[in-house]
Formats: structure tokens, sequence, C-alpha cells
């Protein structure tokens, strides 16, 4: 009797099995979908098109699904959920009908040679968890829609020609967890909302245009708590490093090199029991650096090159460039 009903619950699952394999053979593609990805493959280059092949992207039983493009089955209907065309010489402005593809969770069209601005029609991605357009040329202002993307986990915007303020809508993104704004043309203040982001783990604004003062950007009770990595370096910060800067207990990485700032470094500092890696040359640092950093049981770098420290303060460790890759924090 045993035997018969677990042979009877088999075929059950079974059949359940081939009809939902039926089921997704059987469904069509949304026609926003269908439309906006030849819209797209329109615009495109020769690099890309020629994988695209066929009029249905998510495939039609006879074809694939195009070359980078994801679907998913949503009721009777497939949808385009991924779409990653990256590294194939996309020359011209953001295809602005990508905004149409609304069940999107991850675009990535990073290194091509996209141009202008982000279109303001990205906040209608309300799926979207990552967002990936590093080494282009897109250039204006970061539009606020983008703190329309609630579900939003990493945003690569880095090596582009961005200009004006950090949006202060990004802190509207509660997901948000890397945050890359590296090597473009930002200006004024790194916005203290983004201390309210509750897992933010990296920041990395270096190589822009920044001013203002650490104490500024953690005026906010309880800043950046899940912060790990923070990189400011090569802008124009002044000030100096605040003791409150030791309430972030998480931080790993500290790197404020090739700035304007000036004072001691306080003690506390030393007592963050994650730090690893502590960039501070090219400042206007003076004073000693407290013993507790070199008793420090993770610190395996801390460069002080260029400042004004008194004579006999040594650096930790070998200096290498401070380089973590993108791809590091994409997953």
């Amino acid at each position: 009797m045993i035997m018969a009903s677990s042979t009877t619950q088999s075929i059950i699952g079974a059949v359940l099995v081939i009809s939902l394999l039926f089921s997704i053979a059987d469904s069509k593609t949304l026609k926003r979908d269908v439309k906006a990805l030849n819209e797209i493959k329109a615009s495109l280059g020769w690099r890309v098109v020629y994988a695209w092949v066929g009029d249905d992207p998510c495939g039609d039983g006879d074809l694939p699904p195009w070359s980078g493009v994801t679907c998913s089955v949503q009721g009777d209907y497939r949808v385009v959920t991924e779409l990653e065309v990256y590294a194939v010489s996309i020359v011209g402005p953001f295809p602005t009908a990508v905004t149409n593809l609304l069940d999107l969770t991850r675009l990535d069209l990073h290194n091509n040679k996209l141009t202008g601005p982000i279109p303001p029609q990205i906040g209608r991605l309300r799926h979207l968890q990552i967002l990936n357009l590093r080494w282009n040329k897109l250039q204006d202002a970061i539009p606020p829609e983008i703190g329309e993307l609630k579900r939003l986990t990493h945003l690569h915007l880095s090596f582009n020609g961005f200009k004006g303020e950090i949006p202060k809508e990004l802190a509207y993104l509660p997901e948000l967890r890397y945050l890359y704004l590296h090597e473009n043309r930002f200006v004024g203040r790194i916005p203290a909302e983004l201390g309210t982001l509750p897992n933010l783990r990296h920041l990395d604004v270096g190589n822009n245009h920044l001013v203002g003062t650490i104490r500024e950007l953690i005026r906010i009770e309880g800043s950046f708590p899940a912060l790990r990595n923070l990189y400011l370096n090569n802008n124009f910060f002044t000030g100096g490093i605040p003791a409150q800067l030791a309430n972030l207990t998480n931080l790993e990485i500290l790197y404020l090199s090739y700035n304007k700032m000036s004072g001691t470094i306080p003690a506390g500092l030393a007592h963050i029991p994650r730090l690893t890696y502590l960039y501070l040359d090219h400042n206007q640092f003076t004073g000693r650096i407290p013993d507790a950093f070199y008793k420090h049981s993770l610190l395996k770098e801390m460069y002080i090159e260029g400042n004004g420290f008194r004579p006999g303060v040594n650096p930790i460790g070998l200096h290498n460039v401070l380089e973590v890759s993108d791809t590091d924090f994409l997953f």
C-alpha cells in the first residue's frame, strides 16, 4: 500500500513537471517586451545585432533566447528579467527603450561607449536590483528618479563623465549595499542622508571634485551602520578625522589619500575592530600616530607618506595601490 502511494505521487509529480514545461513552451513573450527589445536592437551596433536572431527575444522554440537576455514566466506570458550587453562597443545614447522592460531585475551595459544622460524614465524599473553602467561615456547629472528604484542593491556608475552633485535621492534606496561613483566629475558635498542607508557596505566616491568634511558626512546619529569600505580618495576634503568616525565599527577600509585633510589622528580610530587598510597619505596631517595602531591585530597596511607627521612615525605593511574590483561585489 505504501509502495502504491509512492508510485502515485511520483506519477503526479512527473505530470506536473511535464505540464509546467509545456506551459513555458506555450507561453508567449509579452508584446511590450518584444517591442522594447526590437527597438533596442534597431539602435545598437552590429556586434550585438548579429547574435540577436529571430523576432522573439525570449526564443520561439526553434531559436534560443537572444544573447544576454534572460526571461521568466509570469502567468500566461514570458517577460524579460535580465539584460546583459557589455563589452561589445555599443555606441550612442543610453537606449531609452530599456525603461519599458518593467520586469527587469538586472541591467548590465558596462564597458561600452554609451553617451549622454541616464534618462529620467529609469525610475520606471521598480524591480531592478543591479544597475551596472560603469566604463561608459555617460554624462550630465544623475536623475533624481533613480531614488525610485527601491529594490536596488548594486549601483555601478564609475568611470563615466557624470557631473553635478551626488543626488540625495540615493538615500531613498533602503536595499542599497554597493555604491560605486568613482572616476567621474561630481562636485559639492556627499549627502549626509546616505548615512541613513541601513545596508550600505561599500561607498566609493574617489577621483571626483568633492568637498566638505568627514564630520559633515557622519553628522546624522547612527550613520552608516553597515559600512565596511569608505573610499574618499583624490578629492578636496578638508578638516580632520573626527573621533566619532570610530562609531563605524564595521569599517574595514578607510581610504583618504590625496585630499587636503589636516589635524591629528584620533586614538579611537585604532579601536575599530575590523580595520584592515588605512590610507592617510598625501594630506596635511600632523602629530604622531597613536601606539594602538601598531598593536592592532588586523591592520595590514597604514600608509602615511606626504604628511607632516613627527619624525619616527612609521607606516605599516608594504603599500600597494588599493584597487578593489567591482566584480568582487557583484554577488
